[in-house]
């Protein structure tokens, strides 16, 4: 039984064999997430896994950038209408448990920058390629936000607390070559070579004895499970409280006005 797809608007399909390419599409923006992309996101994952006409799912974006993550639209429309927040905090968990739970083998193909809720997701992924061109980074608190949506469990999983603490406390970007070095992904590519790359490892996977690949990754995931249903109700509360700062206003405005912001610790 395949899905009906049609009800997606930031997302393209693109079935070959029992492999499903799936493409945030908002180029023009850089796949930044607004609400109803968000939403989106939110249920992309369970509807993969309910597709029973497909084993691998391959993850990447539309133009220039896998995902740049946080709309600043979308940011001002969240601290000015909580109710919309809050309705985004059980999109967040859903996003990272859909990704989780998800039996397909998840393929992230990163094509370039993947930064915030972006970056959450393609880490979280089950397999990471990445254009060596692209860079990695949860920068929540550069716009005056707690890394809440799934930054602060994920990225000390994959390459420990000491380097995990730098990075999401400063908000900095970590080149795709160093993310690979680190053990944050699996690989950085030519960029014209990562399509290739992709596909090749997506049919090796696919000739295997799928149910024992399936059932392995579902098995490794159970620790990743534990500790993301232990850790976000706890990282959305932390942004929520966040989300009504001077500082976190103070970042909206300044986006608005081109300059830097000047935090007050507020």
């Amino acid at each position: 039984m395949s899905v009906d797809y049609s009800g997606y608007k930031y997302f393209l399909f693109e079935q070959e064999g029992r492999t499903m390419t799936v493409t945030m599409n908002r180029p023009d923006q850089l796949n930044a997430m607004t609400w109803q992309m968000h939403e989106e996101s939110s249920r992309i994952f369970y509807d993969l896994g309910m597709d029973h006409s497909i084993d691998i799912v391959i993850f990447t974006g539309a133009g220039r950038a896998f995902s740049a993550g946080g709309d600043i639209v979308g940011m001002r429309q969240m601290y000015e209408d909580t109710e919309l927040f809050d309705r985004s905090i059980n999109e967040a968990k859903k996003v990272v448990f859909g990704i989780l739970d998800c039996e397909k083998i998840i393929i992230a193909k990163v094509n370039g920058d993947a930064v915030g809720l972006g970056a959450t997701m393609a880490l979280f992924c089950d397999i990471i390629f990445a254009a060596d061109h692209a860079r990695f980074g949860d920068p929540h608190v550069r716009v005056g936000l707690a890394a809440g949506d799934g930054g602060a469990v994920i990225w000390p999983q994959a390459i420990g607390y000491a380097k995990a603490k730098e990075y999401l406390m400063t908000g900095d970007l970590v080149t795709a070559k160093d993310a690979e070095a680190m053990g944050l992904i699996n690989y950085a590519v030519p960029a014209d070579e990562l399509d290739e790359r992709v596909n090749a490892f997506a049919k090796r996977i696919g000739s295997g004895a799928m149910k024992s690949i399936k059932y392995t990754k579902t098995s490794i995931n159970i620790g990743l499970k534990q500790l993301a249903h232990s850790m976000m109700d706890t990282c959305m509360a932390y942004e929520a409280l966040t989300n009504r700062s001077q500082d976190h206003l103070e970042a909206i405005n300044a986006f608005g006005e081109k300059r830097k912001p000047k935090f007050n610790g507020l």
